[in-house]
């Protein structure tokens, strides 16, 4: 009796044990699950807001990039069409000048000047002062092509002001356009020297190309192919992509 009655108490002691220890061992890894579960939402949280603020400033660089492409559109607009109407008050000038070169070439109107270098009273050319400075005597002379389109008194004009500012930032300019008054008149032999002094004193002015273009077209009135198709090719070469090169590679076919 004794004897089962402590195989009794020790089967007893044995079971809670054994029903102890599983309690203590889940308890113990649900709460390890439990931590690292919260830590991966962290992680996740922190990856998610990291590349939310990526997408915003992305977001924001492209609008300021859209921005800059539009403002960069309006101006390539508005460059374009200035453009657009320089090109086209030159071809009306071209063709104003053609016209007067179709026409039959009357004699070059001499402007007497007196040592001031005042125009003579008397001539229809209008009175150029030598009190002028090189902005205003320039605006003049050109005032005289583009707007008065009084082209007889544009010749001495610009014949003054290139012998008064020799130097002048728009000496190139003054030579070109005295050549094209003199090849308009049909004084082909005093454009050329004009032109010429444009293609071989001012490499870098933006009448070089018409003006080389313009020897070609002398010399071909002049019966002078052969230099006219020197000029022409060397319009070709050193100004492939231009309007000039263009009109070269047409006046080349017919020679």
């Amino acid at each position: 009796m004794q004897t089962r009655t402590l195989l009794l108490s020790a089967l007893m002691l044995t079971g809670a044990a054994y029903a102890q220890a599983p309690v203590e061992r889940l308890g113990g890894s649900s709460s390890t699950s439990q931590l690292t579960l919260e830590q991966r939402l962290s992680q996740l949280e922190r990856v998610m807001d990291a590349r939310n603020k990526a997408q915003m400033a992305l977001l924001e660089q492209l609008t300021a990039l859209q921005d800059e492409v539009a403002l960069l559109r309006g101006k390539t607009e508005e460059h374009a069409y200035q453009l657009e109407q320089v090109m086209l008050r030159q071809r009306e000038i071209y063709q104003e000048i053609d016209r007067r070169l179709a026409a039959t070439p009357t004699p070059a109107v001499t402007v007497p000047v007196d040592n001031a270098g005042m125009v003579s009273a008397g001539t229809t050319s209008p009175t150029y002062s030598a009190d002028l400075n090189e902005n205003d005597a320039y605006d003049q002379a050109i005032k005289l092509v583009l707007e008065d389109k009084r082209y007889d008194a544009a010749i001495p004009a610009f014949r003054q002001f290139i012998e008064r500012f020799p130097n002048s930032t728009y000496a190139p300019n003054a030579h070109y356009w005295l050549g094209q008054l003199l090849f308009a008149d049909g004084q082909f032999d005093e454009a050329k020297q004009e032109f010429a002094m444009v293609m071989e004193q001012y490499p870098d002015s933006n009448k070089r190309a018409d003006s080389i273009l313009k020897l070609g077209i002398i010399a071909q009135e002049q019966k002078q192919p052969q230099s006219a198709r020197a000029f022409y090719q060397q319009v070709l070469s050193e100004y492939g992509d231009s309007t000039e090169a263009s009109l070269a590679q047409k006046r080349l076919a017919e020679l």
